[in-house]
């Protein structure tokens, strides 16, 4: 490759648009001299934000002159807005000009135009959501976190062959562990597709370790955790309420009397480490597998720290080239269950 490696930015999706990405492109570029970005949006907001940014020809604009409500139907978006920002970063993706997209968009039309510009890789039914959570012992891998409601045995199976390949990728993790979301560990429990994606599994050769249980999620141990979408983002959303509910009850028994706000005092330093250890803007970055090209969806409200690490998991993709290991790994696997 005679570029740098070229990351395209959807500037104007999300919740606060080019306000986080454009600081977020700025600081990125200053901590990584390797790589070069494309900003998408309206050229007249994003040059008077910009003015001599210093960064040459690894920071480049490119106009775009509609934008994806985070609230519009991924349809519509499709259809109508053919110049949004959205669309026009995962073009240059297609297009081969940029490596990898990331936006804080809406998911749907994210995952819908991605769908469509770039197409699936061979052998994969569907796309899949994953992402990194916190737990006791570092950090778990979970898929699919939204991106399809009902899924055969045969989409379980092929989630769990991605996810596999993409924490091997992108961390040091050379096999890693997969455990499939059940509502318990014994062998009678869960519905069929479950059960059946048990029996796929076992038969494979991927580092399957059984059913795991939701707490497994964050007590680690499992490198990658399975489940269909539809459960995938309860667990997710479940969780991301628990930690807002506990660092409200904490603020609230910590200003209770004089007492409690000495006691919080006294703690603060303890408090701030473990905020800094379970800080969501660390985790920020999904990332849509089974396409024919990278996309990476940061959360609609992500500060600038936040979007930095989505735009950083792009980068690490790209240099592993994680679609093209999927795609080998996937037809692999189907070969040697065809041969079994």
């Amino acid at each position: 490759m005679n570029r740098p490696v070229t990351i395209s930015l959807d500037a104007m999706g999300g919740d606060i648009g080019a306000d986080v990405v454009v600081p977020a492109a700025l600081g990125y570029l200053k901590q990584d001299k390797k790589t070069a970005l494309i900003l998408v949006g309206d050229e007249d907001t994003l040059q008077a934000m910009l003015g001599n940014h210093g960064f040459g020809d690894r920071l480049r604009i490119k106009h775009a002159s509609e934008v994806v409500a985070m609230d519009e139907l991924p349809s519509k978006a499709l259809r109508n807005k053919k110049d949004s920002s959205m669309r026009v970063a995962i073009d240059l993706v297609k297009s081969g000009d940029a490596d990898a997209c990331v936006s804080a968009g809406n998911t749907g039309a994210l995952m819908a135009t991605s769908r469509f510009v770039l197409k699936m890789l061979p052998n994969i039914d569907r796309p899949a959501i994953i992402t990194a959570l916190p737990s006791i012992t570092g950090q778990t891998f979970m898929l699919d976190l939204g991106a399809n409601v009902d899924c055969s045995a045969g989409h379980l199976f092929q989630f769990a062959v991605m996810g596999s390949e993409t924490v091997s990728a992108v961390t040091d993790i050379s096999n890693p562990t997969i455990g499939l979301l059940n509502i318990g560990q014994e062998e009678i429990k869960g519905n069929e597709q479950v059960k059946q994606a048990h029996e796929l599994l076992h038969a494979s050769s991927l580092n399957y370790v059984g059913y795991v249980e939701g707490d497994d999620v964050f007590q680690g141990g499992t490198d990658v955790i399975v489940a269909d979408g539809f459960v995938g983002n309860i667990a997710l959303k479940s969780s991301e309420g628990v930690a807002k509910m506990i660092r409200h009850f904490m603020r609230l028994e910590f200003k209770k009397n004089l007492l409690t706000q000495l006691a919080g005092l006294i703690a603060l330093p303890v408090l701030r480490s473990l905020a800094k250890r379970i800080d969501h803007r660390h985790y920020n970055g999904a990332s849509l597998l089974g396409l024919r090209g990278i996309v990476i969806k940061s959360h609609g409200g992500a500060d600038k720290i936040a979007f930095m690490n989505a735009i950083s998991i792009a980068r690490k993709e790209v240099s592993s080239d994680v679609p093209s290991r999927i795609a080998e790994q996937v037809k692999a696997h189907l070969d040697k269950r065809e041969t079994a």
